[in-house]
């Protein structure tokens, strides 16, 4: 929908709307690029600096403001000064999509048509960090994005709106992310005009259906060959590219696995570990502790990716490469 599809009265509210957003990611993005559609006044951008080294494959939220006028902040924190900047700006609404810090309560009341986040997952279940990763983690079958109002507590308040959508074994957490995305943005289209309007609906959570999970490290994606091969094949596509990865050892050294299947869910087929052979397309089947898994693509710590088939060049018998 575009501004000139809607009744001039809805499009009036919205160009009277003075929007204040906390935005980074390409949710970020893609939300900010929908309300400038719809001619929302943006008063303020407030974004994260990218962090060095980080994989970044989103879109800057940052350049976009730049492109169209918006002023655009990157404190680190919401101090005093910053406090009374928002207040001086007086935003009808506040909109936070996938900004990483909590946003403080005294902000958040100072939007009088209220304060809204964007959430990766169907709330309550998956409140927290990095609800994608999580969920495919978790093995679920369904994810979505949910729009609720903002409370002190995170992802606690009212739903708006959400939808759901399928988690495939094809998916990685990229993949599901970008199913995500187009979802959260189109809840902002078509909820934003109601928000104006006052007369956004609410439905309180129910936290004896919710859950929570917190923010993901690194060393989260080590791998035990002890899980069935369900669990490793889960982890390795929850965290493989653009994330850090899930990894494991070979004779002391550090291996980062990004891409692998499930060859067999049932049965013990060998020690968990044991390299059980090597396979026409350059993959290997690694006995997990229940099933196997087929691992495709994996890397030495400092050294290039490959294919997997690697690994086992040289060996007499495959089954003397052992993942620790």
């Amino acid at each position: 929908m575009t501004l000139t599809e809607l009744p001039e009265k809805a499009a009036a509210a919205i160009r009277r709307a003075r929007c204040v957003l906390f935005a980074y990611h390409e949710m970020g993005y893609a939300c900010m690029a929908e309300l400038i559609a719809l001619d929302a006044p943006i008063a303020a951008l407030y974004t994260h600096r990218d962090a060095p080294g980080e994989e970044l494959w989103w879109r800057s939220c940052a350049e976009l403001a730049q492109a169209h006028g918006i002023e655009t902040r990157t404190p680190e924190r919401l101090d005093a000064a910053e406090r009374a900047h928002i207040a001086a700006l007086a935003p009808a609404v506040i909109y936070s999509f996938y900004y990483r810090n909590l946003i403080d309560e005294a902000v958040l009341r100072t939007a009088p048509l209220g304060a809204y986040n964007l959430h990766g997952s169907m709330l309550p279940k998956y409140r927290g960090r990095a609800p994608v990763n999580w969920m495919i983690v978790n093995g679920e079958r369904e994810a979505g994005a949910t729009l609720h109002h903002m409370v002190a507590r995170a992802d606690a308040g009212d739903i708006v709106a959400q939808r759901a959508v399928a988690i495939t074994d094809d998916d990685t957490a990229l993949t599901l992310y970008r199913k995500i995305v187009p979802i959260g943005a189109a809840l902002l289209r078509e909820f934003h005009p109601l928000i104006v309007a006052g007369r956004a609906p609410r439905r309180a959570q129910n936290p004896a259906e919710g859950s929570y999970f917190g923010r993901r490290r690194p060393a989260d994606g080590r791998i035990d060959w002890r899980w069935p091969a369900r669990r490793i094949f889960n982890l390795i596509r929850a965290v493989t590219h653009p994330y850090p990865g899930a990894f494991c050892a070979i004779g002391g050294r550090k291996l980062y696995i990004w891409r692998a299947a499930i060859a067999h869910e049932d049965g013990v087929r060998g020690a968990s570990g044991t390299v059980l052979g090597n396979r026409p397309d350059g993959a290997i089947e690694v006995a997990a502790g229940t099933g196997s898994v087929i691992v495709s693509r994996v890397q030495f710590e400092g050294g290039e990716e490959g294919d997997a088939g690697a690994l086992c060049a040289g060996a007499d018998d495959p089954r003397a490469v052992r993942m620790e």
